[in-house]
C-alpha cells in the first residue's frame, strides 16, 4: 500500500492507444493545477457537462488545485498526457475519491475531445481500478448522465456492476473491479 503523501512512481508508465499514440499515464501532482485549468478550456461544452454536470467558462482555479492534490491513498488521480511540440499536454484525467464506505471509492473520468474513442478511457479504468485496489479499495461507485453512453458501456464492459440506480437522469452504478488479468487492447 502507498503511504499517504509520498508520490506514486510505480504508476508512471506509456501506453500505446489504438490509433498507435504513446501516451504518457502518471499520478497528478499539486503542480498539474494549472495544467488542469488549460485542460478543461481545450473540452468541448458537451464533454465538459458530462464530466461536471455543469458548463463553466473556466475551470476555477481553487478547483484546479483541489483536484490536483491527493493523498495518493484516498483520493488519487491519474493523468494523461502526450508530447506536443509545446510540451507535454495533458489529455485525460481519472480520478477516485473515498465515500462514507471505507471499502468504497467514487471514480471519475474525463477525455479531451479529440482523444475520445481510442481506448484511453479504458486503458485509464483499469490502470485507476488495479490502483484502487493495491490500497484497499474493493468497492466503486461512478454517478453518470443517463445519456452518457460511452461510460456507461465502459464501466458494464470492464467491471461488474452490483447495483444501477436512476434519479433525476444520473445514473449511480457501484461495482467491482473484474478479476486483475492483463491489460486489455484498445476499446
Amino acid at each position: 500500500m502507498s503511504e499517504a503523501g509520498r508520490y506514486p512512481e510505480e504508476l508512471s508508465h506509456a501506453v500505446t492507444i489504438g490509433d498507435g499514440t504513446r501516451v504518457l499515464v502518471r499520478a497528478i501532482r499539486p503542480d498539474d493545477a494549472e495544467r488542469l485549468v488549460t485542460f478543461y478550456g481545450r473540452l468541448s461544452e458537451h464533454t465538459a457537462y458530462q464530466r461536471f454536470f455543469t458548463v463553466m467558462k473556466r475551470l476555477p482555479p481553487d478547483w484546479a488545485r483541489m483536484l490536483a492534490t491527493v493523498d495518493y491513498v484516498t483520493r488519487l488521480a491519474l493523468v494523461a498526457e502526450v508530447e506536443t511540440p509545446g510540451g507535454l499536454e495533458l489529455v485525460a484525467v481519472a480520478r477516485y475519491e473515498s465515500t462514507a464506505r471505507a471499502d468504497t471509492a467514487e471514480v471519475a473520468f474525463v477525455v479531451q475531445d479529440g482523444w475520445q474513442n481510442k481506448g484511453l478511457g479504458t486503458a485509464l479504468l483499469h490502470d485507476l481500478l488495479r490502483a484502487a485496489q493495491a490500497r484497499g479499495v474493493r468497492r466503486f461507485s461512478a454517478y453518470v448522465l443517463a445519456g452518457n453512453r460511452r461510460m456507461l458501456d465502459l464501466i458494464s464492459r470492464f467491471t461488474t456492476v452490483v447495483e444501477r440506480t436512476l434519479e433525476s437522469g444520473v445514473v449511480e452504478a457501484t461495482f467491482t473491479a473484474d478479476a486483475p488479468g492483463p491489460r486489455p487492447g484498445p476499446a
